[in-house]
């Protein structure tokens, strides 16, 4: 169905948005990746050998230079998340975390969802890029096979695809 679709690659953007936003400068992808490769291999030596790991064990595990470990380490500085447990000074005498300032569970969150559920969009297309959607994301067709079905070219196709969502993403952000 086109809505477990929209869900699931909707979560996989809203994943990659956070994986590329937190960080406090721009670190390339490489670094980005190294860094949890790089904590997974630090937690296996650690446990493995007693000890923290230097700096050649960590390039002889991962298999890579001492050099690329080095920056590694150093681009994962700019990594920069909050616990919801850290502490926030709120200028009174009471200890505050911030997660006491984020709202409590309700149903804004189910009405912001309803609200910009992709079905109605979708209904109100018109029938051939509705279908056109349809057939590519439901039917799991080819461009080339919609193409066929309608008797137009593979790359109006794809341009009615894009156009269509690039119509449903500007209405899922107004």
């Amino acid at each position: 169905e086109f809505r477990g679709y929209a869900m699931i690659t909707m979560m996989g953007e809203v994943k990659r948005h956070f994986r590329d936003r937190t960080w406090a400068i721009r670190v390339p992808r490489v670094y980005q990746e190294r860094r949890i490769e790089l904590n997974k291999a630090t937690a296996e030596l650690t446990q493995t050998l007693g000890h923290a790991p230097t700096v050649a064990e960590l390039a002889a595990k991962l298999r890579i230079s001492e050099e690329d470990v080095l920056l590694a380490l150093e681009a994962s500085t700019a990594y920069s998340t909050l616990s919801l447990d850290a502490p926030v000074n709120n200028g009174e005498d009471d200890a505050a975390e911030l997660s006491d300032f984020l709202p409590a569970q309700d149903d804004s969150l189910n009405h912001l969802l309803d609200k910009h559920a992709v079905k109605p969009l979708i209904d109100a297309l018109p029938a051939r890029e509705k279908n056109i959607l349809l057939m590519r994301f439901y039917g799991n067709m080819t461009q080339s096979e919609i193409a066929q079905e309608f008797g137009i070219s593979q790359m109006h196709v794809s341009r009615i695809l894009r156009a269509v969502l690039t119509q449903l993403r500007t209405a899922l952000t107004d």
